[in-house]
């Protein structure tokens, strides 16, 4: 059995369309299959309910880099004893309340002397101008929980705030378009915690991973056979991981590519 978990953001959907076009007919072998297909990104559940129901996806999903993992009812879950169970999904949480996230990027902001813009400052249209997409993805992307994306708005200045960011044992990571600020999670534990609850119900399994940004890279060192999808962070990625596959071509054609020659 192959258990696959997928970014997003330039992985499964192209990053400047959002088109998942190219992976059309690998989602449908994947359907008729029951070959489990997790999004594992830094989308917020808001946003990931909006893209499972597109695509016909009913797995477990990880969101907003791991802050939490939603298991639908009916469906593949944690120990009885693990999560709590929310508007039908039960779901294990790692991630930091949001507006404590809010709290210590202002603190680290103002200690670092380096100015940011969160998506908390920015208004839906703001989100949607920068991020290329409609106001109604944007709205969605706003609804956040544990985890603040953000913009570094003077060059020079991100280690400084980095550090300070974790002085306050709190984390963050990079992304294709942002950078983020979350608490103790992060993809690579929620996708070990997902892998383990299918193993115990599953036996024997193969886990591949899909990625094309540094927030992936924890992710993908955990699974079986790891692919960073083209982009313009992959040479630096393959240096990081050198016995990953790396894929011809970018976004869902290279995703697609990818599961064509792994998969059976």
């Amino acid at each position: 059995m192959f258990l696959i978990f997928t970014d997003l953001d330039g992985t499964l959907l192209d990053h400047n369309t959002y088109s998942w076009e190219p992976a059309r007919d690998m989602i449908r072998l994947l359907r008729e299959t029951a070959t489990p297909w997790i999004f594992t990104t830094s989308k917020t559940r808001a946003e990931v309910l909006w893209w499972r129901e597109q695509m016909g996806n009913t797995h477990p999903f990880i969101v907003e880099n791991g802050g939490a993992a939603f298991f639908p009812a009916g469906g593949i879950q944690p120990a009885e004893d693990q999560g709590i169970e929310l508007e039908g999904f039960r779901v294990l949480e790692w991630g930091t309340r949001y507006p404590k996230l809010l709290e210590a990027l202002r603190v680290a902001s103002r200690g670092s002397d380096c100015p940011v813009l969160g998506f908390s400052q920015m208004t839906v249209e703001e989100v949607a101008g920068t991020c290329g997409l409609p106001e109604g993805q944007a709205l969605l992307a706003k609804r956040r929980e544990y985890d603040e994306p953000f913009q570094v708005l003077r060059e020079g200045c991100d280690e400084s705030l980095v550090r300070e960011i974790e002085q306050q044992g709190l984390r963050w990571t990079r992304g294709g378009r942002f950078w983020h600020i979350c608490g103790d999670s992060d993809k690579a534990r929620a996708v070990e915690a997902v892998t383990q609850i299918y193993r115990r119900e599953q036996g024997s399994i193969t886990t591949i991973g899909l990625g094309d940004s540094f927030n992936d890279l924890p992710f993908l060192a955990k699974t079986d056979i790891a692919v960073v999808i083209r982009s313009k962070h992959s040479t630096q990625l393959m240096k990081q991981l050198p016995g990953a596959r790396l894929t011809p071509q970018s976004g869902p054609a290279g995703w697609a590519q990818a599961l064509r020659s792994i998969l059976p």
